[in-house]
């Protein structure tokens, strides 16, 4: 497609990529040697980030782990940021980093920029954030996210990415009448009840939800990634107790691409979708005016029923969250005649007290605007493949089993592979070994993640990078270099 307004030039070979993964978790460990680990907390942690430490000593003893968002959690301890601008983040100490973090996806901008902040500013001066009532930026928003989203024919705006999950599995229910939900493994569509199943690494089934007891798993099942005939074999086997509802897919992939996906595996599960009847819903929380205007799904030319909408459309604001798409589904969150049957339809249960405030909607309207009037997306998504292909030449450089791939400005660098495992049931042997190795990797993902922390890089689990409109092409050259110093310090290391 040669970018042409999308952050992607040409799509990852998702099976080379893959491959190189699969080589990666088979080979030993590699990370930052420990020595090395040791010398950035000695120096870097513990002489230039005190006041950090000394402040989530504090809040450990009100808040449970000392923060209150699971992004926040980093050896050797949290960092406070105190100010967040285009491509900088400053902590309490004064100390300055690149934000690769991008607050888990939404600021394709840059962070905090000027012209929604002015808006923002103003309706905080006219209005306020919030009054329970109809603004016009309701109307403004939803308008202008149909506009750009062909499938988005209505739009229901959400506190988050979580909520408009579930609001879509009881959508999905209603229109179709039908039980189960089926779900890519490894992805993450929130953490409600039905929909934390086989998260983060494929075939977890219901382990990683504790507190959420399995009987509430009875019509959630996961399909492989890239793997079709296990997506069919399981739309057959529902067709036997209750039919399938839904099929959920992240469109690159589980967890924002880690495990990629291809292109023909992705129109391949929307046919399979609709020749059984199901709905689909693409989770585009991460991807939606990330990967262009129209969503992963208009770069795929894929007319899902339902879209999943998270941080970026309430333009980083709190509140950021959505459904939207075809009018047929959406009628099922308002009261009324269903088109085709003329039967009552019966709606949903949605709720939201603060979902779709003045100040989320103002933000996110100002947000795409501007992001589209900028062409912000492939700015982006040139600037990430420019920085991925510095990274891929340092890991050549030192030998290292590293992998470094991106689709468009969603960026990822494996240097262990953790959530390249998946657990295959009818061999439980090999089970025990799979936890172990994941608890080993998971570990060394936080160690490297300190050292690009030390080198001034803020990235997502050391591993997931994003990157914005405001880097530079200066910007991204220093940053390789910092990776490269990174790199000069790592090898092989007892686990």
């Amino acid at each position: 497609m040669a970018y042409n307004g999308y952050a992607i030039d040409e799509y990852l070979d998702a099976d080379k990529v893959n491959r190189q993964l699969d080589a990666l978790i088979r080979k030993p460990v590699y990370s930052i040697r420990p020595k090395e680990l040791e010398n950035y907390v000695d120096n870097y942690f513990n002489k230039k980030c005190l006041k950090s430490k000394a402040m989530i000593e504090e809040a450990k003893k009100i808040i449970p782990g000392g923060v209150q968002h699971n992004l926040a959690f980093n050896y050797p301890f949290p960092i406070v940021i105190t100010s967040a601008s285009g491509n900088k983040l400053t902590d309490i100490d004064g100390n300055e980093y690149y934000d690769l973090l991008q607050a888990g996806g939404p600021t394709v901008l840059g962070s905090n920029p000027p012209a929604v902040r002015e808006q923002v500013i103003d309706l905080l001066n006219t209005c306020g954030p919030s009054t329970g009532l109809f603004h016009e930026y309701e109307y403004k928003l939803a308008k202008k996210i149909s506009e750009c989203i062909p499938s988005v024919e209505m739009f229901r705006m959400l506190g988050s990415g979580t909520e408009a999950c579930m609001c879509a599995v009881r959508i999905a229910r209603l229109k179709t009448g039908k039980k189960n939900i089926l779900k890519m493994g490894g992805a993450y569509h929130g953490w409600s009840d039905q929909l934390a199943y086989g998260i983060r690494i494929p075939g977890t089934k219901g382990t990683q939800a504790r507190g959420i007891p399995n009987f509430v798993f009875r019509h959630t099942d996961e399909f492989f990634p890239n793997d079709l005939d296990d997506l069919e074999r399981k739309l057959k086997r529902n067709q036997l107790d209750g039919g399938t509802a839904a099929v959920f897919m992240e469109p690159v992939g589980p967890e924002s691409g880690t495990w990629p996906i291809s292109r023909e595996f992705v129109l391949g599960v929307a046919r399979l979708a609709r020749k059984y009847g199901a709905l689909l819903i693409f989770d585009e929380v991460v991807t939606g005016f990330r990967i262009g205007i129209h969503g992963a799904q208009g770069y795929f030319g894929v007319d899902p029923d339902l879209t999943i909408f998270g941080k970026v459309i309430a333009g980083g604001y709190p509140g950021a969250g959505g459904v939207g798409g075809h009018k047929d589904c959406m009628a099922y969150l308002g009261a009324g005649l269903d088109s085709q049957s003329g039967k009552k339809i019966h709606k949903a249960l949605c709720g939201g007290t603060m979902a779709a405030t003045p100040i989320s909607c103002c933000a996110g309207y100002h947000m795409i605007c501007e992001i589209e009037r900028t062409n912000a997306c492939e700015k982006a998504g040139r600037m990430a493949d420019r920085l991925i292909a510095g990274v891929q030449k340092s890991i050549r450089k030192y030998n290292l089993p590293f992998v470094a791939f991106n689709q468009g400005s969603i960026c990822h660098v494996e240097n262990v592979g953790t959530m390249h495992f998946h657990i295959d049931w009818s061999k439980l042997w090999e089970v025990p070994g799979v936890l172990k190795q994941t608890s080993i990797r998971q570990k060394e993902m936080e160690h490297i993640g300190a050292a690009y922390m030390a080198e001034g890089i803020v990235t997502l689990a050391g591993s997931r990078l994003y990157t914005n409109a405001a880097y530079t092409e200066e910007d991204i050259d220093d940053l390789i270099g910092r990776f490269d110093r990174v790199f000069s310090k790592c090898g092989p290391i007892d686990v």
